[in-house]
């Protein structure tokens, strides 16, 4: 095989796999910006509100709560469904405990992760079922047992919500799950699908280099340089003619 042919074989094979894939790039690019944003990350059925003051005194020793974790690292006073709660950071875990009697409140039950579920959405929908869940879905990818609480919504609105903080850790519904799915085509990790720097970005972008490549080492062999020189030069004069 000459190597004028053995170019040509990797111009042309290279241009097919990169083809495919900017076909999928602008594809999956033109669904996602059809969605908005606050659409997809269920913000728009989330409740906002300024969180209430904390009073001035009153609280329980937070060395009374410290000393019911090891390996406490941060201590912090938030409410939580309306009463002050300390939150406690641990090493290995997470725990809340009432403000006011040094109790601790966490893991979280069905009723209060059905309540956090209730002040946070905003929609229409009401709960269907609520479920505590060691091995979630893939489109929740945090830390389990997770509480997931399910609403009977037209988006079929999904929270997860952790029964070490109490808080709203994910929301989910119908647009993000087409989102997501366009989003994995988009940045080519089928995986996690939030590595940009997978191999498989690797080796199309050397496609497309090599594709371009190629295609320089072609247009020099079918011209020569000489037809190059007599364009370039061509050019130059129409440029320096023009007004």
């Amino acid at each position: 095989m000459t190597f004028a042919k053995l170019v040509q074989r990797f111009h042309l094979w290279a241009g097919v796999l990169l083809g495919i894939q900017v076909f999928v790039w602008m594809l999956s690019g033109v669904v996602m910006t059809w969605f908005h944003i606050d659409l997809v990350r269920g913000e728009r059925s989330a409740f906002s509100a300024p969180p209430p003051e904390l009073a001035a005194k009153g609280y329980a020793s937070p060395g009374g709560v410290i000393a019911q974790m090891d390996g406490a690292i941060v201590v912090s006073l938030h409410h939580f469904l309306g009463r002050p709660v300390y939150e406690v950071e641990g090493v290995s875990e997470h725990a809340l405990f009432d403000a006011s009697t040094g109790k601790r409140i966490t893991p979280l039950g069905e009723k209060p992760a059905r309540e956090v579920a209730q002040a946070d959405y905003v929609g229409a929908g009401k709960i269907k079922y609520i479920t505590l869940m060691s091995d979630a879905p893939h489109e929740y990818r945090g830390k389990q047992p997770v509480w997931r609480a399910d609403f009977d919504d037209r988006l079929h609105t999904r929270l997860y919500i952790s029964p070490e903080t109490g808080r709203v850790i994910s929301r989910r519904n119908d647009v993000w799950r087409i989102y997501d799915f366009f989003w994995m085509l988009h940045i080519m990790d089928y995986g996690d699908r939030k590595d940009f720097n997978n191999p498989l970005v690797k080796a199309f972008s050397a496609a497309g280099l090599l594709f371009s490549f190629t295609g320089l080492i072609m247009v020099v062999m079918k011209k020569g340089r000489r037809q190059i020189a007599s364009d370039i030069q061509f050019l130059t004069r129409r440029k320096r003619r023009s007004p």
